[in-house]
């Protein structure tokens, strides 16, 4: 079976609006869990940074990329989180002014150990070396 070519509209950057509710939506989840006042005991302590949220293009799904602090209980945050996200879509809901809000979908922001790891790797002496040549 041939594999589907990727149309122009697929490799577009976001849209103006999509970037825009995608931030409003980024501040109200930081709100929302800054007040800790949830149902679940595994979220109303916990600090959780929101760090972005993705929208689609037709804006009916958003993915919220999220550190807790200290990079610590990861799994058990993330799976409160997804089990509270009808409650976060409510609550955006109310707040955003969107005519449908989206879909809610939680993922473990993995940006910092990228950058850690390719800060490691340009330290590295053989990298330094070959970099300081140039």
């Amino acid at each position: 079976m041939p594999r589907r070519r990727a149309t122009e509209k697929e490799h577009r950057a976001p849209g103006q609006r999509q970037l825009r509710v995608g931030e409003e939506i980024r501040h109200l989840l930081a709100e929302l869990l800054e007040r800790g006042n949830m149902r679940d005991p595994d979220l109303r302590d916990a600090t959780i940074t929101v760090t972005s949220v993705d929208v689609s293009p037709d804006l009916r799904n958003a993915v919220a990329f999220v550190m807790p602090l200290g990079g610590k209980d990861t799994e058990r945050l993330l799976s409160a989180l997804r089990r509270a996200a009808p409650w976060f879509r409510a609550r955006v809901s109310e707040k955003a002014g969107l005519r449908s809000a989206p879909d809610i979908r939680f993922q473990l922001d993995q940006t910092f150990d990228e950058a850690d790891k390719i800060g490691a790797l340009l330290r590295r002496p053989d990298v330094a070396r070959d970099i300081e040549q140039e």
